[in-house]
């Protein structure tokens, strides 16, 4: 199963990750897609507050263009910049650099659609 997230003209792919997060999201999403608006937060990262809250596995990660990371259990985040932080990793972008990302989530407030395929 693979994550698609729609932002403005631009479906990316992820692959998810091996985690009971990444598995409970997966599953919310077979009820129907999500849309968030998606606020930028520290000019390396885009993030969102989820309708409920899912298992954590947090761990010290090195974060990088392309994660896509469950944060606290009830926010997912975008991420088109490096952090360091106990998050948990929910899926990576395929085939995406950080300029593109930054292309494409631009800056300031999107809209973001997750489904899964």
């Amino acid at each position: 199963m693979k994550l698609k997230i729609h932002v403005n003209d631009t479906t990316f792919t992820a692959t998810l990750e091996e985690n009971s997060s990444a598995k409970a999201f997966a599953e919310f999403l077979t009820q129907g897609d999500l849309t968030l608006d998606m606020r930028d937060y520290g000019s390396f990262e885009k993030v969102a507050d989820l309708p409920r809250s899912f298992p954590r596995n947090d761990k010290q990660i090195d974060t990088d263009a392309g994660d896509i990371i469950l944060y606290q259990g009830n926010s997912i985040t975008i991420y088109y910049d490096k952090n360091s932080w106990n998050f948990t990793r929910l899926a990576r972008i395929d085939n995406v650099n950080k300029k593109r990302l930054q292309q494409i989530l631009g800056k300031g407030n999107v809209k973001a659609t997750f489904s899964v395929e």
